[in-house]
């Protein structure tokens, strides 16, 4: 016996990946559902072998239903995640709506699998931002060990994280360099990305940072610990998928970098590809389509004690999206409802 599984935003990257995933993992499900708003409304999209056509997420009764994996942003989620979850379907949201809500668990199965027991106060559980995802999977088998004290991350973003139009963006651009007649301007992010850097992602706060850099010190807290002090800064770069981050990590004990690498080595959800030479790295093209979360680089710093610096790179839509959902759903069927 299986479940009767939703996907909200199924045209979509993200919903796409979902979909994606849930047949790749052969998720059981008795039934599936694609939503999308109603412009897109009988838009096809593909599970495994089958073509479902996308119903209107604004007429779909969610009562009957397991599991909701959304990826419609925070308006819409607003309206519809409590109309889902009030139905007694689980909501697995991945906007940032609810990731700061206490009674609302924020998961990376890795990371924090317990926290799921917490999902009944709202029927809700929240899925962390793309570039939080990736680096706590890394750190947990680190601070498990040697307990980190601080961080200070930057990140180098791919378009992908900021949807299809971004991404159309930076092929449009970056077709336009070799065009002296044709010009395109910017409209998705406030520089031109192609052949460029944009040290910008989200709003600007009043502190001086932007709102992604403020989510991976608030989410690293909540999934991993607050205790850990995070400073962040986050690029976009322009490449398609594949988020990358270069992390510096101060322990309160001490941790060798050849420790280091074993124990990442053994880690859930982490391929360590580290040699000393050109290539000996992962770079992300390499990690399109996989679900491990690469590290490579790794090395002491000298210039702090208990230091280590590491290269840490992921699919943005898989394990930074649509991957981390689907495996919460699998903890949530092996843990809580236990159907399948």
């Amino acid at each position: 016996m299986g479940y009767r599984v939703v996907v909200a935003g199924a045209t979509g990257n993200v919903g796409r990946e979902m979909l994606n995933i849930l047949a790749e993992r052969q998720f059981p499900v008795d039934e599936i559902a694609a939503l999308a708003s109603r412009r897109s409304l009988g838009t096809e999209v593909s599970f495994g072998d089958k073509t479902l056509k996308t119903q209107d997420i604004e007429q779909f009764d969610f009562i009957g239903w397991d599991i909701a994996l959304f990826a419609i942003g925070s308006e819409a989620t607003k309206t519809y995640a409590p109309r889902a979850a009030k139905a007694g379907c689980v909501v697995i949201d991945n906007s940032s709506l609810y990731r700061y809500d206490p009674d609302v668990p924020l998961i990376v199965p890795e990371v924090n699998a317990d926290a799921i027991e917490g999902y009944a106060k709202k029927n809700i559980i929240a899925n962390p931002n793309c570039s939080t995802a990736q680096m706590v999977v890394a750190l947990k088998p680190l601070h498990d060990r040697a307990r980190i004290r601080r961080v200070v991350v930057s990140t180098y973003q791919s378009v992908s994280g900021a949807g299809k139009e971004a991404m159309d963006e930076l092929w449009e651009q970056t077709k336009a360099i070799y065009n002296p007649t044709a010009s395109v301007p910017p409209k998705v992010f406030p520089k031109q990305i192609a052949f460029n850097v944009i040290p910008h992602i989200d709003v600007f706060l009043d502190s001086g940072e932007t709102k992604e850099e403020w989510k991976m010190v608030a989410e690293t807290k909540k999934i991993l610990d607050p205790a850990i002090k995070v400073t962040a800064t986050c690029v976009r770069v322009p490449v398609f998928v594949g988020h990358s981050e270069a992390i510096n990590i101060e322990f309160e004990e001490n941790l060798d970098e050849d420790e280091a690498r074993d124990i990442l080595r053994e880690a859930p959800g982490i391929m360590v590809v580290d040699k000393r030479e050109p290539g000996g790295y992962i770079t992300p093209v390499e990690c399109v389509g996989d679900f491990a979360t690469y590290i490579s680089r790794i090395r002491q710093d000298p210039t702090i004690d208990n230091g280590l610096n590491l290269w840490c790179v992921s699919d943005n839509l898989r394990k930074g999206a649509a991957l981390n959902a689907v495996q919460i759903a699998e903890l949530l069927g092996n843990r809580v409802l236990k159907k399948g």
